[in-house]
């Protein structure tokens, strides 16, 4: 399922971080499966950075 939040999160991979839509779908199918948040799923899995995770965090705190 595709929240609000997530929907956030995933323009941003796609726009800022450039994450292939692959890796984004991959994560989605994970994240779903394993009940966890998706940015820690990437990170966990090698897919985003320390760097990366730190810039998303960033811009979902600087939206609030």
């Amino acid at each position: 399922m595709i929240n609000y939040a997530n929907k956030k999160i995933i323009s941003f991979l796609r726009e800022e971080i450039r994450l292939e839509e692959s890796s984004i779908k991959l994560g989605l199918k994970l994240s779903n499966k394993n009940n966890a948040p998706l940015p820690i799923l990437l990170w966990s899995y090698g897919i985003l950075t320390i760097e990366e995770l730190d810039k998303l965090y960033t811009f979902l705190f600087e939206r609030k």
